[in-house]
């Protein structure tokens, strides 16, 4: 009976038309299975690309920007040295002659106003000093003779002179791993912007500020007494973002915290780069 099954032709063509079905059903997953493959590997090749042309066009609009800061800055720093230029050439020249003639007429002053002409004559030297020390201030090519920590001092002594404020500079650690150069130009003028606000807006009485030189960082903060800000309202201040994008071009970190009638805080710390 069983022979008799198995050589039954209805059942042998069932057989074959199911091997079929199931060959066709299993061509059919191959091709399922190929045609889902290309599409992933399409989709990571798209989005590997996607990404790749996202992450240049980053890159590029980081360079046009970084770019265009640097112009800035660059015009900045040129607009300063020709403003240190001028003080020190024509302001700083009428007064070297108003200090001369000023001494010629010296012994022709009659003796009751002696007093009141030796004090006009010493306010128009100290402020033919602190002119020429505010022009060697504006000036990059002095900065980078003095270095950061000169210069740094020179302004707080400035303040403490002409009682601006009262003001204090501690410095710790090596000052030689911090090249003298842009960079420090750029420190620096990152420092005076701070300092002009604070000066200008903050109505405090005291600035401290620390240079703290580590085997790779400087770490410098400044720190006044003032009113504060709230940091929500500065973000848009032009000062602020000038300190940022020039902190951003030597791969600084830079930081200001505040809080209304809490003073401000300053805090950059940078890598040495050696060229």
């Amino acid at each position: 009976m069983i022979l008799i099954l198995l050589s039954d032709p209805q059942i042998e063509t069932n057989v074959m038309v199911i091997d079929a079905q199931q060959n066709f059903f299993l061509y059919m997953i191959g091709v399922l299975v190929v045609l889902v493959s290309l599409l992933i590997l399409f989709f990571l090749v798209f989005q590997k690309r996607k990404n790749k042309l996202l992450v240049e066009k980053l890159k590029q609009q980081q360079i046009f920007e970084e770019e265009i800061a640097k112009t800035q800055i660059e015009i900045q720093e040129q607009t300063l040295m020709n403003i240190g230029q001028d003080l020190h050439d024509n302001v700083g020249q009428l007064l070297s002659v108003a200090n001369m003639q000023l001494s010629m007429l010296a012994h022709q002053v009659r003796p009751d106003l002696q007093d009141s002409f030796a004090e006009s004559k010493n306010l128009v030297k100290e402020s033919l000093q602190e002119l020429r020390s505010l022009s060697k201030s504006l000036n990059s090519d002095v900065i980078v003779y003095r270095g950061l920590q000169e210069s740094v001092n020179s302004e707080i002594e400035r303040f403490n002179k002409l009682g601006l404020i009262n003001a204090s500079l501690k410095v710790t650690g090596n000052e030689a791993l911090l090249q003298k150069g842009k960079d420090s130009i750029i420190l620096f003028r990152i420092l005076q912007e701070f300092f002009s606000n604070t000066i200008k807006y903050s109505q405090a009485s005291l600035l401290d500020v620390q240079i703290n030189y580590t085997p790779d960082f400087v770490i410098i903060t400044a720190e006044d007494d003032g009113i504060g800000f709230d940091e929500a309202e500065i973000e848009r201040g032009s000062g602020l973002i000038n300190m940022k994008s020039r902190a951003a071009l030597i791969d600084a970190d830079f930081k200001m915290t505040s809080q209304l009638k809490e003073g401000v805080k300053l805090e950059i710390k940078y890598r040495y780069r050696f060229n």
